[in-house]
């Protein structure tokens, strides 16, 4: 059976597909966390995974916003209500950023009202906070700040924080918490970002 380019090919069509319900819908606290690569690409996983749903998707990029990166042309070609907002000016202090401390900080300020407003609209069933642990770790963006957009969460909504450095305090209200372990990364071998894996 010949595989088709962008569509579903099911090997064994004959097996039935059964749709799952909760008796009880619940919103969950995801943190994605780790020194590994993946945290970003699984939280875009759950997007993909909602779209499919049909929810109403909003990613909050708190760190990425200098350098291109797929996901964005990619949310274009979905016939789905997701949008990827990227906020950020690079990561802070990395890399020769060009940006001071109090830049990145007015941009993270700047990206977390944009999620208070997009919380507290009810319109989104899965919002994600991408990077937003790293922006709390760099002092972007207060712990206090995070710990009340956790508590003002609505019922219903789903909210996932990634990125590393994820504090305990933001973990203990979780639901569920991921750490993705770095055990080696080819950047460590020499070997420059590659697009499609890596952005």
């Amino acid at each position: 059976m010949p595989l088709e380019e962008g569509k579903l090919t099911r090997l064994n069509p004959q097996i039935p597909v059964t749709t799952l319900q909760p008796e009880k819908r619940v919103g969950l606290v995801v943190v994605l966390t780790g020194y590994g690569k993946g945290k970003t690409s699984s939280a875009l996983g759950m997007v993909v995974r909602a779209c499919g749903h049909g929810m109403k998707v909003c990613m909050l990029q708190f760190m990425k916003g200098d350098i291109f990166t797929g996901e964005w042309e990619a949310v274009k070609k979905m016939d789905c209500d997701v949008e990827i907002v990227p906020t950020g000016m690079g990561f802070c202090g990395i890399q020769g950023n060009p940006y001071s401390h109090d830049q990145h900080r007015e941009a993270a300020q700047r990206a977390l009202l944009m999620a208070k407003e997009r919380i507290a609209s009810g319109k989104y069933d899965l919002i994600v906070l991408d990077e937003i642990n790293n922006a709390v770790h760099l002092k972007l963006v207060d712990l206090e700040q995070v710990i009340d957009l956790l508590r003002s969460k609505p019922q219903l909504l789903h909210l996932v924080l990634t990125g590393r450095d994820a504090a305990p305090e933001v973990i203990s209200l979780a639901d569920t918490v991921s750490e993705v372990r770095e055990i080696t990364h080819a950047y460590r071998k020499g070997i420059e970002p590659q697009p499609g894996v890596d952005f």
